[in-house]
């Protein structure tokens, strides 16, 4: 197919005169894949809709929370209800303890809970709570993890972080910096060393307990439950980062799926059904420190905004009404895309590393299994960003990054399978 891109060209043109890149988040900027990135003017079902008129099969999802497609009716319907009360208050209201209650009958450890207007907000309340609670100063967190681009969380950070070669960020200062241990995910030897260095003065671990942000990383046997018990063992926090988990690997999540259960778990945007939210929540005596019960400080006028709780309801309501059919449902799907793809690849002679769980996976350009993010630093990005550019010109969009996880949801269904292998079919035919 030849796509035709005039009008998404001339707003790129006019976004650059006022956004650095022409962006307002650095992986939209297509760099790392080449090609031009196509301006979205809506977005139905499984599909997104460029300016020029174009059509994709949406595999990124908004990053992972459309899990039930975009514009699916109910929760348009709820967000078009509560603008009708205004579309803020800065005071509570009812909306909050009925998407709270949701969120924990789904995920029981989040004994409380404090909603938040994003995922970096989550993560950073988070870590701010388990040294209050510790009285401790460092963090430990994995290579490829991405937590939000809080200074202290962009050591060797996945995501946007790693499509672009940056191993952490200028404006993030060393004293900062230093306060975070970033190491290898799956090497749990690594994290008995760092808590034998910095004995009774590591506060917490975070992780995404399977990594979406460096592409999918799946935990080796035992690993979260060596984590699990050697925070236990030495008076420090487990911290779950599942942003991109939540809701998604299970009803519960991660924590579902492998029975783990952690003392603080963060939260974004799927909690509000695609709008800008997040929430971070655990034992109640870890978030008893929050104020006003506690010295830990943390606030948002935005926070539990009614659109999102009401978007979140709308979503989260759903999903445990219908989990038992949904989950099977999209991980079925998920297996026949990224399998489906992987065989594509094999017949035409392309090697490639699958890594999936659940409904979340990536197709690594590499012959070597992905257990971390410096394995995930073998693929060979540039074939990357050809097969990402030719299953563009197919109608098929795909994150653009090789350190990204790809996402289905409800919407997807047989005629996208379909499409997507044909699409694999014709691109691999020109490797």
């Amino acid at each position: 197919m030849t796509r035709v891109l005039e009008k998404s060209r001339s707003l790129q043109h006019r976004a650059e005169a006022l956004f650095p890149g022409g962006v307002n988040s650095p992986v939209r900027a297509f760099r790392s894949v080449g090609g031009d990135a196509p301006f979205v003017e809506h977005a139905e079902g499984a599909y997104l809709f460029d300016a020029d008129g174009n059509r994709y099969i949406d595999y990124f999802g908004s990053w992972g929370p459309m899990i039930l497609g975009h514009a699916e009716p109910s929760v348009v319907a709820a967000i078009q209800d509560a603008a009708t009360r205004s579309a803020s208050y800065g005071a509570s209201h009812a909306g909050e303890a009925e998407l709270g209650e949701l969120v924990r009958t789904a995920v029981p450890s989040m004994e409380h809970m404090r909603f938040v207007s994003s995922g970096t907000e989550a993560t950073m309340s988070a870590i701010r709570v388990a040294r209050g609670f510790t009285r401790r100063r460092y963090v430990i967190k994995f290579e490829g993890c991405y937590h939000g681009h809080a200074d202290g969380l962009l050591v060797k950070a996945g995501s946007g972080v790693a499509t672009f070669g940056i191993p952490g960020s200028a404006g993030v200062p060393d004293e900062v910096a230093h306060f975070t241990l970033a190491l290898p995910y799956n090497d749990i030897r690594a994290v008995e060393e760092a808590f034998a260095r910095h004995k009774d003065d590591i506060a917490a671990i975070i992780l995404e307990p399977v990594v979406g942000n460096a592409g999918t990383l799946i935990p080796q046997p035992g690993y979260l439950e060596s984590l699990r018990a050697l925070t236990e063992a030495e008076g420090a926090l487990l911290i779950f980062d599942e942003v991109m988990t939540g809701f998604r690997l299970a009803l519960g999540g991660a924590q579902q799926r492998f029975g783990i259960k952690p003392d603080l778990t963060t939260m974004g945007k799927i909690v509000g059904g695609g709008l800008p939210v997040g929430v971070f929540g655990g034992r109640e005596d870890v978030m008893s420190m929050l104020a006003p019960l506690g010295p830990v400080y943390q606030a948002g006028t935005l926070s539990g905004n009614p659109l999102a709780m009401a978007a979140g309801a709308a979503t989260l309501s759903r999903l445990i009404r219908e989990a038992g059919t949904i989950y099977p449902q999209i991980e079925e799907t998920t297996r026949q895309v990224a399998e489906g793809v992987a065989r594509v690849a094999a017949d035409a002679g392309v090697t490639l590393t699958t890594n999936r769980m659940g409904s979340m996976w990536t197709w690594f350009f590499t012959n070597q299994p992905v257990n971390n993010f410096e394995d995930a630093a073998t693929s060979d990005t540039a074939a990357f960003g050809r097969f990402h550019r030719t299953m563009m010109d197919q109608g098929v969009w795909l994150p653009p990054s090789q350190f990204e996880a790809a996402f289905i949801g409800t919407a997807h269904g047989k005629a996208e399978v379909d499409v997507t292998l044909e699409a694999a079919k014709k691109v691999f035919a020109k490797s």
